[in-house]
């Protein structure tokens, strides 16, 4: 899954994305957008590793796009957000960055530093460019309707909804909010609306402003991260023990760049089930509510058309007792069917025959 980084210039984007990808990255072209594969932080694969000693440890990953800083201000500067916008559309989930720090070498946005106007404005300007969309769709279903033809109830269906989500746009109102059921979702998923997606925000402070509270004005559903992007490239660059040492001084038991991947993760919808021994330790990405034998076609296709049997036992049950001998004497491993709902967590021997 995708997840865009958006924010007006000088927002700090690439150096967050250098804290994310432990690489230095430059500025963002105007017409350039960067892309970094992201591993997800997860304990249990360090404690897996740890008392497996495997061959090969793989994590879950998340495809972060970097997208050029926009602004507003002009007509130039809204006809190259716009080009920015059409890059994004295909990412599954937006993080808008804003700045907070103070840095007179910077330019600054609108002559201030105010993370809250500048988070509306990238909200305001996502659903003017879903309304925008909507408005084209209205306007080529109307004609198809007019003509006739196979689709024209499928079309009328789509029309009603088209009509009914302009209206909500008009009144800043995101789709996401007024989408009745999967059916709904299913007839616009195509269009990559932005107001349907999933979305955070960073709020990147300067490193005296850590810990200092942000009225940002948002509804409590949109996860918010405040951090130093600076000093997270920083601390992403060290080796294991320095960077130990530095947190220690600063007082943190961990990165903040590794709270944030972890929420874009829940945002995203996503779970790791993971499989262990001395090949390999590997968390597998999967959407939350998903089956056993859905989870099993991760993995491969023979394992899904010759699925028997999930062997599932908690990680947090395997950590407690000491090994899967253990679990297995208590009674805490479990022989699951097609249907089982995999738990985030899960540690899976999928049993198969093909």
């Amino acid at each position: 899954m995708k997840v865009a980084l958006l924010g007006m210039m000088q927002s700090g984007k690439s150096t967050l994305l250098s804290a994310l990808s432990g690489k230095e990255m430059g500025p963002v072209p105007a017409t350039s957008v960067v892309e970094e594969i992201i591993p997800v932080p997860d304990s249990r694969i360090d404690w897996l590793t740890n008392h497996y000693k495997p061959k090969k440890t793989t994590r879950a990953t998340i495809d972060c796009l970097d997208v050029p800083g926009v602004y507003f201000t002009d007509e130039h500067g809204r006809a190259a957000a716009q080009r920015v916008l059409r890059e994004m559309r295909t990412a599954g989930m937006i993080v808008l960055v804003a700045r907070a720090f103070q840095d007179e070498t910077v330019p600054v946005y609108r002559d201030s530093v105010d993370p809250a106007r500048d988070i509306n404005e990238l909200r305001q300007e996502l659903l003017l460019a879903d309304l925008e969309l909507v408005t084209t769709r209205i306007e080529r279903l109307e004609k198809s309707v007019a003509k006739g033809g196979r689709n024209a109830a499928q079309e009328k269906e789509e029309l009603a909804l088209q009509k009914r989500l302009e209206a909500a746009l008009e009144n800043e109102q995101p789709i996401r909010e007024v989408i009745e059921g999967e059916s709904e979702e299913a007839m616009i998923r195509s269009l990559n609306f932005f107001s349907l997606k999933p979305i955070a925000v960073v709020v990147n402070t300067g490193e005296d402003d850590l810990g200092k509270d942000f009225e940002l004005g948002l509804d409590a559903s949109i996860p918010v991260v405040c951090l130093c992007a600076t000093l997270e490239m920083e601390l992403a660059q060290l080796d294991t023990e320095d960077q130990s040492e530095f947190m220690q001084d600063l007082g943190i038991t961990e990165p903040a760049i590794n709270k944030f991947v972890n929420k874009c993760y829940e945002a995203l919808g996503l779970i790791s089930f993971l499989t262990s021994g001395e090949d390999e330790v590997r968390a597998w990405p999967i959407k939350r509510g998903i089956s056993a034998l859905e989870a099993a076609a991760k993995i491969h296709s023979d394992i899904q058309r010759g699925f028997i049997r999930a062997e599932t036992l908690a990680f947090e049950t395997l950590k407690e007792l000491g090994s899967e001998k253990a679990v297995k004497a208590a009674g805490k491993s479990q022989l699951e069917g097609k249907t089982y709902v995999v738990q985030d967590g899960d540690i899976i021997n999928f049993r198969f025959n093909v």
